[in-house]
């Protein structure tokens, strides 16, 4: 399914879409209701990297598995094989509960194409789990000439979804880090006059078309990031200052205003930083050296 099929089957459920928006909102608000651990840890934040990707290995693995050895314990009427087949869907099953909810995670601020072409993985992958996990109670009552082809059609939605995932990441860029390709100066570069810092003042500087948030933190060291965060692009300097920590003003990343690592999701990369120095009362920044 090409990236143009997905978005034209996507664009087909348009229709769901006061659904998907009173779904996101009650995500959103559990998430933020949470303990500020929960989100950080279904966003991925204290992995430095997304973790939805991650787990959704285990149920594609899993049933991927269990398809094949259905087959084999087919041909072989092998009890061992059975035995496997069976244990492979059960892990599938339990490894597509914590890939839903890291989804929802993800899925929560998505909009536009994005969010439909994310609803359509998440449905994808609900019809799969159901008919999987119809599959584990039929082989339970020992109904198997009916419980292989609901696995096996199963797993041929949950690839499809896998695939509409891909999709969604390498395609639409979600989940991708905002500030990869920023052009940074390599150079020390003038940014804004040492006056306009003053006090907890977040000030923006362009330079050749990148945005560079500068400000002092609350000892009075110069600190430089860069201004799209790294979640969904938001601008930084729009943000709220909560003492040495930058609030972005879309979804609420929390960055450490000198050092740019992550202290509070959705992001989940830690923000640029730039060397600063000042010269005549003038503000230099420039990228870190490798």
């Amino acid at each position: 399914m090409s990236l143009e099929l997905t978005k034209r089957a996507a664009e087909a459920m348009s229709v769901l879409e006061p659904v998907s928006d009173r779904l996101q909102e009650a995500v959103r608000n559990a998430i933020a209701a949470a303990p500020v651990g929960v989100g950080n840890a279904l966003d991925g934040t204290w992995l430095g990297a997304p973790l939805h990707p991650a787990l959704t290995d285990v149920p594609v693995g899993a049933w991927t598995a269990g398809a094949v050895l259905d087959v084999l314990e087919v041909a072989t009427g092998s009890e061992a094989l059975r035995r496997s087949a069976d244990g492979a869907l059960a892990v599938g099953v339990a490894g597509a509960i914590p890939a839903a909810l890291t989804g929802l995670s993800d899925w929560r601020y998505l909009r536009g194409e994005s969010k439909r072409v994310g609803s359509l993985h998440a449905i994808l992958n609900s019809a799969g789990l159901t008919l999987n996990t119809l599959s584990i109670v039929l082989r339970l009552t020992g109904r198997r000439n009916l419980a292989r082809p609901l696995s096996w059609a199963g797993y041929a939605i949950a690839a499809s979804a896998a695939h509409v995932g891909g999709e969604l990441s390498f395609g639409l860029g979600v989940r991708h880090n905002r500030t990869v390709g920023l052009r940074l100066p390599s150079e020390w570069t003038a940014a804004l006059d040492e006056s306009d810092l003053q006090a907890s003042v977040l000030a923006k500087a362009t330079i050749d078309g990148t945005g560079i948030l500068i400000a002092r933190s609350q000892a009075g060291e110069l600190c430089a990031l860069a201004n799209v965060c790294s979640h969904l692009g938001g601008p930084l300097d729009e943000g709220t200052r909560e003492g040495d920590s930058i609030v972005c003003p879309w979804h609420g990343s929390r960055f450490d205003l000198c050092s740019g690592k992550v202290e509070r999701g959705p992001a989940v990369f830690p923000q640029p930083r730039l060397e600063t120095r000042v010269r005549e009362g003038v503000v230099e920044v420039r990228q870190q050296p490798d």
